[in-house]
């Protein structure tokens, strides 16, 4: 019984320091997490930080994954509040959009994250990241009635990419963002449906 034990415990000191992790990364972005940073910021030493993982990209990699899960889950809360397929829709652009409006920092940071999983060669994580959001877009299009909710819902999501950098430049009203996401719509697929 001692093996179970053992990685048990390991798996906590693993989850405590991705917690620490996630929290420098919100705080204070890509650049100032490091070894040292997450160690401050959690219960364990840098040396076990060292211990428990290969290199900080690992740690970050994994924080960034869990911020992207738990903003997903948020999306998805909203969208089950509602009951019409448009409004499960906007639901979610609002709520998405909301969340780097009331994080301004969370916005830099995937940026930040993204450019750097570029450049090592980690396309695979970013993929990962983009997978949720594109699957829940899709289910939210499909459910709408577009005739190709895979490529209507790949380019939602890149809308809302840019939409969150010029949100954070040169903020546009709410309408102005309906209007958007109704052309999207309706030149992805002739979508019977229109945002309200």
């Amino acid at each position: 019984m001692t093996r179970p034990v053992i990685e048990g415990n390991r798996r906590g000191k693993r989850e405590q320091i991705v917690e620490a992790a996630k929290q420098v990364l919100a705080r204070d972005g890509l650049a100032a997490c490091t070894a040292r940073a997450v160690a401050e910021a959690g219960p364990l030493s840098k040396s076990a930080v060292h211990y428990y993982f290969d290199d900080i990209h690992q740690i970050v990699d994994l924080a960034m994954h869990e911020h992207v899960t738990a903003t997903v889950a948020v999306l998805r809360r909203a969208a089950a509040a509602e009951s019409d397929p448009a409004d499960k829709l906007w639901a979610v652009v609002c709520a998405y959009l909301s969340t780097f409006t009331e994080q301004p920092n969370a916005a830099y940071l995937w940026f930040e994250y993204w450019i750097d999983a570029g450049r090592r060669r980690s396309s695979d994580t970013v993929a990962a990241t983009l997978n949720d959001m594109d699957t829940l877009l899709h289910d939210l299009t499909a459910e709408l009635g577009v005739d190709d909710p895979a490529t209507t819902s790949r380019v939602l999501l890149s809308w809302l990419l840019g939409t969150i950098v010029q949100q954070q430049l040169q903020p546009v009203m709410p309408e102005a963002i309906r209007q958007q996401l109704n052309s999207i719509l309706r030149g992805g697929g002739g979508c019977p449906v229109q945002i309200a």
